[in-house]
Parts: C-alpha cells; structure tokens; sequence
C-alpha cells in the first residue's frame, strides 16, 4: 500500500514523500481501515515543523482523522464489521491507504455523512463536543467567546454554544467574517484591525463572559483571562501563536509560554475561575470509554443537524503538500480534506 511519509521538517513543498510499504493487520483490539479522506489539523502543520514533542520520529506517517471503510477487525470487536462506513481517530498513521487503529476510535456513520464530512468529527468534533459539554455546562445566555471561529474546531464550537442557547463572540480575519455570520456567531471581532479586549469591553463590560475557547495561546489567553467573570471558565485547546514569526523551536515557544501569564491556585479559589486544558489524544490514551461516547454523540448531534460539519477545500494526494500550506496560510474555513 501507498502511505505519506514526513521525511524532512520544514516547508510543506519539501516535507513529504510518497512511499510503498506494508499492510496492517488488526490486532484483538483494532480496527484496519480503508482510507477514503484524510482530514488535516493545526497540529499536522505543527509536526511538519519539528514543533510536536508526541509526533513520531522522521521518516514517520502522520495522522489523526480518516474515514473510508471497515477492511478487517480484530477478534474483540464486535461494535463494526468489514465494509461498514465508519470514521475513525488514529494514533498518527492516518495519511496512508489503510490504517489500524485502535477500535474506541471507530464509530458507523450513515450514507448521510459524505466521509469529507466524516474527518471533521473524530478530532475537530470531539475537541469541540469535549470541550463544551463534557469540561463545562452551558446555560442559555451564557457569553462565549470562541477564538479561532472560523476554524474546523472554533466552527463546531459555534454551532453547539447556539444550540445550547448561548450568545457567541467570535474572532477571525476580515475574510472569514460573512462566514462566522452566517454560523449564528452574534457579535464578529476581526482580531487583524481590533484588540478583541477592548471590543467586547466597551460591549458588554469589563469581566464580561462566562466561557472562553482558546485555540491560540500566549498573549490571547493571558488577555482573555482578564475578560472572565468570575465563576467563568478558560478551556485552552491549542497554541497556534507558536507557529508565529521566524523563529522555531525552544525560541519560538519561550515568549509564547511566557505570554501565558502565571496563575495562582489561590486567585483562582478566589474568584471561583477556572482554566481547563483539553487534548483528544491524552482523553483517547487514558479514557477510551469517555472518548468513544464522546464520538457517537457527535456522530448523533450530525446526523441530527445539529452540528454541520463545513468542508473548506478537497485535494487529491497528489496535492498533499498544496493543502498543508493551504491549512498552514490559515486560508481554511472548516476541514481541510484529501482524498486517495
């Protein structure tokens, strides 16, 4: 079988190659899976760059969102069978024809869900599901601010918070803001012209909103944490403010951490806040029932409408590099795809 292997960090031009190499088999606790679509996250670009301490050694295959077909099970599975449509989550392998991947990450989707659709639920779904309904409890007019809005996760995230009832910031680019309009986002920040601070301040008061979804890290968290009211919560989820500027590796993440700001327990107990890290690789490592639910209820949430998966551009394989710098220039609105 065909699978894409990074074999030099660095530019999306140079970073992969195309190489033949051998079949999985399901082990008892596994699933093989014929790969349709490939769906891309922010943090494939991250690895690319030599920025992902959990990414596997060059030459390696990355990889966490497929959908396609059931080839084989392993002897404990029982819940899908050869031939179903299914999506999965996989421990990295995912940009290959077939994968194995453990079967808590495995769930049957409809002939409903195109499986373009299906990559965006397994990681970018789940982190969005995880973060607002199993972290937090949304109640209806609760302010949500959601960094990133426009984004495979921050889109998802829009869509729940209106079905819970809230009302939704969103910050994005200028380009991106008829679409965040269009997603039931209430008040628009184009964070490239405004400080996002000063204008949900000057609209809604100072320590103002109830939860925060954070996808990009340092300077944005430490402001957001001075927009929380108190009992209000910050679930932080990424750190794109890492792949800013020039630099890389340890100088690159040295004012991105410190930009975070420090935090004391004590001023948390104080003012009843909290600050929640999520990452869906760490829930499926050390909590594969909670990550499975997590998954069908998505699943549920989609095939009842309730979340719209957004596709933002389709590629074949022999674009892969094209749609790592398409992800990589921030041009996405949704998922990013590539089909074998």
């Amino acid at each position: 079988m065909k699978a894409i292997y990074l074999t030099k960090y660095g530019k999306a031009a140079e970073a992969f190659e195309i190489r033949e190499t051998a079949m999985p088999s399901a082990q008892a606790d596994q699933v093989v899976i014929k790969v349709h679509s490939i769906g891309l996250n922010f943090a494939d670009v991250v690895a690319r760059r030599g920025l992902y301490p959990d990414a596997p050694k060059n030459p390696a295959i990355l990889g966490y969102d497929v959908a396609g077909w059931v080839h084989a099970v392993g002897s404990n599975v029982t819940h899908v069978k050869e031939g179903d449509r299914v999506t999965a989550l996989t421990r990295f392998g995912g940009y290959s024809e077939y994968v194995a991947t453990l079967s808590y990450g495995v769930s049957k989707i409809d002939d409903t869900i195109a499986f373009e659709e299906a990559t965006a639920l397994s990681t970018q779904a789940c982190t969005a599901y995880y973060s607002l309904c199993e972290c937090v409890n949304l109640h209806p007019d609760d302010l949500v601010l959601i960094h990133a809005a426009a984004g495979g996760v921050g889109s998802i995230m829009t869509q729940i918070a209106k079905h819970k009832g809230c009302k939704v910031i969103g910050t994005a680019s200028s380009r991106k803001l008829d679409y965040l309009k269009q997603n039931g986002v209430d008040q628009v920040i184009d964070y490239t012209v405004l400080d996002f601070q000063s204008a949900i301040e000057d609209r809604h008061g100072k320590k103002s909103v109830d939860y925060i979804f954070d996808s990009i890290g340092g300077k944005t968290f430490k402001k957001g944490m001075k927009l929380l009211k108190p009992s209000g919560k910050m679930i932080t989820y990424g750190a794109a403010a890492q792949m800013q500027g020039n630099k890389s590796g340890t100088l690159r993440s040295i004012p991105v951490v410190l930009g975070f700001g420090i935090f004391s327990p004590l001023q948390m107990l104080m003012q009843s806040q909290a600050i929640i890290g999520v990452n869906m690789l760490r829930v499926g490592d050390h909590k594969p029932k909670v990550f499975n639910h997590v998954l069908n209820e998505v699943i549920k949430m989609t095939t009842a409408g309730i979340i719209k998966p957004r596709v933002s551009k389709t590629f074949t394989v022999d674009e892969f590099a094209e749609a790592h710098q398409y992800l990589e220039d921030r041009k996405s609105m949704g998922k990013v795809v590539v089909n074998w």
